[in-house]
């Protein structure tokens, strides 16, 4: 595994920290804009929508000619794009600053994940789970760090984002001129493995995947809209605790992320998938059913486990079941596993206008039963077929 995964997962944290902001800055705009929830659900629904399209669209292109500028590109337009909305002067201007987060994430994942994948070896798990913990603690420190900002330092003070994402950026460009060596290393390592099999497509499997990156992403995206106003509409918390509930609940995801993509590699992606699901079952039911903030805190530890602990295993199945477009299938499986929900956040929003919060946020126990029903379904791989990429012209410009 090259020490690079390291250098992508703090673009995945430059990344992720900068989406996580704007679900910890929707009760800021409420008050200072009077939003109703349909209309802060529908900020989110801007930054995933652009990203839910732009990301399979961005890994099929990075299936055919590699663009790793991308990489640094991603990180650079997310920061720059938060920074714009602490001088936004009004709701419009707002829901364009998160239609371009949603262009710099959809930049980044798709090659960012698939280049890990390149150089990661054997123990794609790992190096994946890495990865992908940087971008779950930028949804755990972007929350702390926008509220600060929000309501302590100023709204302006959103700056700081745009300023810490370039010294990333710049510090991304200067890592992607080391890896042609490693990138060449990784292909002779491929040829081997392979011994001239040609990769396949298992558009079946990878559908029923589909279904279980839908079920995630709506506990992943619904919790990061929905639980700084669970915590202060529902549990009576100030909202210190709100943006604090959010924070535990990604700092736990980082732990998890990471332990989800090494016991992968040990015990089977299957079974870690199939686990979490079971489990978001009962951790979503109850915790959308207390009004005790204590057990509310508690609850997100079972909360976390089931959404973060599939991440990693199911971007490498998704790689895997389609061995012949893996750029594709990380698009997909990374970037829509953490965005395609944002999708549903307008009408969970309408629904908790209507009939509360409590009774709107009942879709993500129910999705969890829909997941762990489908895991049930997916056929296993070998671990000779967990190397996934495909050979692709490589450019550094």
């Amino acid at each position: 595994m090259h020490s690079s995964v390291y250098f992508f997962a703090l673009g995945h944290l430059a990344t992720d920290w900068s989406q996580g902001a704007i679900p910890a800055l929707l009760p800021y705009f409420i008050t200072r804009f009077g939003l109703s929830y349909q209309e802060a659900g529908l900020l989110v629904f801007a930054n995933v929508l652009i990203a839910s399209v732009m990301q399979p669209l961005f890994g099929y292109y990075s299936d055919k000619v590699s663009k790793p500028w991308f990489v640094p590109l991603g990180p650079l337009i997310c920061g720059a794009a938060i920074s714009f909305a602490g001088f936004a002067p009004g709701y419009a201007s707002l829901f364009l600053s998160a239609l371009c987060c949603g262009i710099g994430s959809a930049l980044f994942h798709p090659e960012a994940a698939l280049m890990v994948n390149r150089i990661s070896g054997s123990r794609k798990g790992r190096a994946m789970g890495i990865f992908s913990v940087g971008g779950n603690a930028g949804f755990a420190i972007g929350p702390l760090l926008a509220g600060f900002c929000a309501y302590r330092l100023g709204i302006h003070s959103l700056l700081v984002f745009g300023i810490l994402n370039t010294v990333m950026a710049l510090a991304l460009v200067r890592c992607m001129a080391s890896l042609r060596p490693a990138m060449a290393r990784a292909e002779k390592e491929e040829a081997r493995v392979l011994g001239g099999m040609e990769r396949k497509n298992d558009w079946i499997s990878f559908g029923k995947l589909s279904v279980l990156i839908l079920a995630r992403s709506l506990g992943f995206t619904l919790s990061n809209t929905f639980i700084p106003l669970l915590w202060i509409h529902v549990l009576g918390a100030t909202e210190g605790e709100g943006t604090t509930a959010l924070s535990i609940l990604f700092g736990l995801g980082a732990c998890f992320t990471y332990l989800g993509g090494v016991l992968a590699d040990k015990i089977g992606f299957l079974k870690i998938i199939r686990l979490a699901f079971l489990s978001m079952v009962p951790a979503y039911f109850l915790l959308t059913h207390t009004e005790n903030l204590a057990w509310a805190f508690v609850l997100l530890i079972p909360a976390a486990l089931s959404v973060f602990m599939p991440y990693s295993p199911i971007v490498i199945l998704g790689q895997t079941y389609l061995g012949r477009n893996a750029g594709f299938a990380s698009g997909v499986t990374l970037g829509l596993s953490t965005t395609l929900g944002g999708m549903f956040a307008p009408l969970v929003g309408w629904a908790a206008d209507i009939w509360g919060l409590q009774t709107a946020l009942q879709i993500l126990w129910v999705a969890g039963l829909v997941g762990a029903v489908v895991s049930f379904t997916l056929p296993a791989v070998k671990k000779r077929g967990m190397t996934c990429f495909k050979h692709r012209r490589f450019h550094m410009i």
